[in-house]
């Protein structure tokens, strides 16, 4: 008697089991990127702290403090000499033990490394105000919205434009401006700053049109539409060095994007069916580049909040770029980590968000690697 085989069915995959892929991996991740940054962090610290060769500086000028304070005070200068010296003595260990410094650093270097992964770093004792020493937090606050406004508008215009060019270019393949983008690509090896210099020797120096730099003029002015019309005065010149610092390499590399996509079969395969030029770019050029165009625009997004120290110095902008500059020279090790974690967090969640972002906006990408889609 012959025992007919019955085919198995096919078993679909379960919704349960794709969600407990995809929490799996999204612990797995964050784990993953918190490591990173804990590392990152670590790693600013002691470097801007020189494995702990600052605080041999902040002795020292804590000593010279103490001793002019010696000078002044007449209920020192006035004390017997072996008096004298204990009271400075004691005078100098008090003060070492408000900054930490009768700790071995490396013990303080790990509650350097809490306090900098809550954001919670004290006061900076060099960028003072009238009253005295301020948070770190609120100079960062201060300073961002400067930032965002020089940055924001220079990079998103920078976005568009290069992305607007890059795709009229891909249709011009060949022609003389694809030609001429190609040809000063290689221009946008140098910085921002190295046009800011010579748009300000041109503009502001030779031809007297331009500010020198700085957000408004000076003093302030007290209606907000004029101080709105001295800002934009005043944002010709960095976001025309930005521009120029980046535009035609930026255009290259949307518009070699573009022509990739566009030779592909199923591009052509649209064209024999004799769709419209317009549908095949936005849905069979431009959908499949969604990935790569995403990426840099949240890649953008984040430089948006970290400025350019050198950059913002050179144009005088009151931004966290000019803020981290000056904490550099001062060794304010404060400011250099409280800028560095706030770009680490911006970083790590900015990539964690993107690997979902790219299973929503293209079907051929699975989150966890696994059977079930994202969606």
């Amino acid at each position: 008697m012959t025992e007919t085989l019955q085919p198995s069915p096919v078993r679909k995959p379960s919704r349960f089991g794709a969600l407990t892929r995809i929490a799996k991996y999204t612990a797995v991740r964050l784990v993953t990127l918190l490591f990173t940054v804990v590392v990152g962090v670590y790693l600013t610290i002691m470097i801007a702290n020189m494995g702990g060769y600052v605080d041999e500086i902040r002795r020292g000028e804590i000593g010279e403090k103490i001793q002019m304070l010696a000078l002044t005070d007449k209920t020192i200068k006035n004390l017997p000499p072996e008096a004298r010296a204990k009271r400075l003595a004691d005078l100098i260990r008090l003060e070492e033990k408000r900054y930490g410094l009768d700790r071995p650093f490396v013990v303080r270097s790990f509650s350097y490394l809490a306090d900098g992964l809550t954001l919670n770093l004290g006061r900076s004792q060099n960028m003072t105000s009238d009253s005295g020493s301020r948070q770190v937090r609120l100079i960062l606050l201060e300073r961002l919205p400067s930032t965002l406004i020089l940055f924001g508008t220079s990079n998103l215009f920078l976005f568009f434009l290069s992305l607007f060019w890059g795709l009229s270019l891909s249709r011009q393949y060949g022609s003389f401006w694809d030609k001429l983008v190609i040809a000063l690509s290689p221009l946008s090896a140098a910085p921002g700053w190295f046009y800011g210099i010579f748009l300000i020797v041109l503009f502001a120096a030779y031809w007297k049109i331009l500010p020198f730099g700085g957000m408004v003029s000076s003093p302030p002015p007290a209606e907000p539409l004029t101080y709105f019309l001295s800002m934009l005065v005043h944002m010709i010149l960095p976001v025309l060095a930005i521009t120029l610092s980046s535009i035609f390499i930026s255009t290259f590399a949307d518009r070699t994007f573009f022509l990739i996509y566009s030779s592909e079969d199923y591009v052509e395969m649209a064209k024999a069916k004799g769709l419209e030029a317009k549908d095949i770019e936005r849905k069979y050029i431009l959908r499949p580049t969604l990935p790569n165009i995403i990426t840099n625009f949240a890649l953008l997004l984040i430089g948006l909040w970290t400025g350019a120290p050198i950059f913002e110095t050179i144009f005088n902008w009151p931004g966290l770029g000019r803020v981290t500059f000056q904490a550099v020279g001062l060794y304010d090790t404060p400011v250099i980590v409280a800028s560095t974690v706030l770009f680490a967090y911006l970083l790590a969640i900015t990539v964690f968000l993107l690997d979902f972002i790219y299973a929503l906006v293209d079907p051929r990408v699975k989150i966890g690697g696994g059977e079930g889609k994202a969606s």
